[in-house]
């Protein structure tokens, strides 16, 4: 391995770590907005003020799935959009990718 590379590894070590705290943050902050947006998006699908759980007997299992799989995609697409946006703040700040 050359030096170079061995270099490159430990600070993406120490990028990795410094950046844990903030990836933590945006994980809490990707849940809100989430949240937040899914409860929106089922208001206007769904005659429903909530989405039905898994184990509310009043909703048919198609609704439930559905609301799950929405509120699923919902979450990653903000987890990811927010993730990247904080790991390119990172970068700017500090010179390091935080995820190589």
């Amino acid at each position: 391995m050359s030096k170079k590379a061995k270099n490159k590894g430990s600070s993406s070590k120490g990028a990795k770590l410094a950046y844990r705290p903030i990836g933590l943050v945006a994980g809490i902050l990707a849940g809100l907005v989430s949240g937040a947006v899914f409860k929106q998006i089922w208001k206007h699908v769904s005659d429903a003020e909530d989405a039905p759980s898994a184990l509310q007997s009043e909703y048919r299992m198609r609704e439930v799935v559905i609301a799950a799989a929405l509120q699923g995609a919902i979450f990653a697409a903000t987890k990811a959009a927010i993730d990247r946006a904080g790991a390119r703040t990172f970068t700017k700040l500090t010179g390091s990718w935080p995820g190589d």
